[in-house]
């Protein structure tokens, strides 16, 4: 069995408790509007090329090909860049293999940190991210940051598997969850109060898009979800304005679909009400 990495990133202190090794896995079922890793959307290895540094020779443009609006790269590209612009983007690893991997940091890693398996969407990969887990299992604690949206039977087994995990709501209202994520979210929502009645230990993440997850209606709903369910702490995640700059890289256009030059509203005072605090992330 292999998985498909496309970005290990070391000495993260933003994915879970303590220092950790964020593995992020490639594939999402999701298109978020406002999703600023793009290279981690796609199944399969991609060609990328860095936005900067070109030199306009036109040499790439000899082997890129245009499908469904995206310009699709090969490695002839990557061979006859002479400014080195193009790197492949997705690995193949076997689960013993990234465990090796991962474990070389272990006496750092172990003092309150760990692993977190992120994305695209890592429970898109699900067996290869629980065969990781049974690796690491009673070596360093593991969390999965994850948007939800998998079968009830599958979000049950990661449940016995991840000793914590990160857990995204965007948007309450179905119409707009699929209008701007590509997606229904009743299964997501499922899925959370799963997690919730679980007694796991987990921390809702709330990305803010201005005029879209951002509204009182949204927030309003969701910190009454997060009240139902007796959650008291949430993180929000401010809106990345540089979230378009990845898409030329991997021959796409950022149509985000909203102002994305708005400034974020947080409405801090509707989690307030309900006694939830809250931690903004930058």
């Amino acid at each position: 069995m292999k998985g498909m990495v496309f970005s290990i990133e070391e000495f993260s202190v933003y994915d879970g408790p303590g220092i950790r090794t964020t593995v992020f896995l490639k594939g999402c079922p999701l298109r978020c509007s406002w999703c600023h890793n793009p290279e981690g959307q796609e199944f399969y290895p991609e060609m990328i090329k860095s936005p900067n540094g070109c030199l306009n020779c036109g040499n790439c443009e000899q082997y890129a090909t245009t499908f469904h609006d995206k310009r699709v790269y090969s490695k002839e590209c990557m061979d006859t860049c002479p400014a080195n612009l193009f790197r492949m983007c997705g690995e193949h690893y076997t689960a013993p293999a990234l465990c090796e991997k991962l474990l070389k940091h272990k006496t750092i890693l172990q003092d309150g940190g760990g692993i977190t398996f992120s994305g695209g969407e890592p429970l898109s990969q699900s067996a290869f991210v629980f065969a990781c887990m049974e690796e690491l299992k009673g070596k360093l604690h593991t969390a999965i940051q994850t948007c939800g949206y998998c079968e009830e039977y599958l979000f049950g087994q990661v449940l016995e598997k991840a000793d914590y995990f990160l857990y995204d709501l965007k948007l309450m209202d179905d119409d707009l969850h699929k209008q701007f994520t590509g997606v229904s979210n009743q299964i997501i929502l499922k899925n959370f109060i799963t997690l919730a009645k679980s007694g796991r230990e987990f921390v809702v993440r709330i990305p803010l898009i201005p005029s879209v997850t951002d509204t009182k209606e949204n927030l309003g709903a969701i910190a009454g979800l997060l009240n139902q369910c007796g959650v008291t702490y949430a993180e929000l995640l401010s809106y990345n304005k540089m979230a378009g700059g990845k898409y030329r890289s991997v021959g796409r256009t950022y149509t985000p679909g909203f102002d994305q030059h708005a400034d974020v509203q947080i409405h801090q005072e509707i989690f307030e009400a309900y006694h939830i605090k809250t931690k903004l992330l930058r």
